[in-house]
């Protein structure tokens, strides 16, 4: 759920399929061919220059490397449970819902999450549609939610403008006059 909630990519189809003929470690990328992906367009997700992703997908395949070495068993999968591909996480899902105290959340939510944290960040529209796999405007407008705190957060960003102007526009006088034609 981690990888979901800072990449946006889509939970059971696009992160557990994962095997790690799709992870090029020295690259820093984790890949999605374009036959696996729900719009049919592969993508690429650097993970290696954001820490928390690479530490967590570093942590992983040296999981899996220590549990090849214990058992035997050869995983090809990226995330899985004792060498098995995770199929069904609802029940861990809603147990970990249940135990934060929170409900009616989907693991699908963590797609809207990116895509606003994008956003926030200043990510450009393009480049943060071809990160999370949205191929249109329209479909990744219905992810890119806007709070209030976003719309404060949008007009603090204008008042720094408008005081690094404050040379160019004229003293004020205190009183509002009419504008000449």
């Amino acid at each position: 759920m981690r990888v979901a909630y800072m990449t946006g990519w889509r939970a059971p189809s696009e992160i557990l399929t994962r095997q790690r003929h799709h992870l090029d470690l020295n690259a820093g990328v984790l890949r999605l061919d374009p036959n696996e992906a729900k719009n049919k367009e592969g993508r690429v997700f650097p993970f290696a220059v954001l820490p928390e992703l690479r530490t967590l997908i570093e942590e992983q395949v040296e999981h899996t490397r220590a549990f090849e070495k214990a058992t035997g068993q050869i995983v090809p999968w990226l995330f899985h449970h004792d060498g098995r591909p995770i199929k069904n996480y609802y029940t861990a899902w809603r147990s970990a819902l249940k135990r934060a105290g929170i409900a009616g959340r989907v693991p699908h939510d963590f797609r809207r999450t990116a895509v606003r944290n994008l956003e926030r960040a200043g990510v450009s529209r393009s480049v943060a549609m071809k990160l999370t796999g949205h191929r249109t405007e329209a479909v990744y407008r219905r992810y890119a939610i806007v709070s209030e705190s976003d719309l404060s957060e949008g007009i603090a960003k204008l008042a720094v403008l408008h005081a690094a102007d404050k040379h160019a526009l004229p003293p004020s006088s205190g009183k509002v006059l009419p504008l000449s034609r």
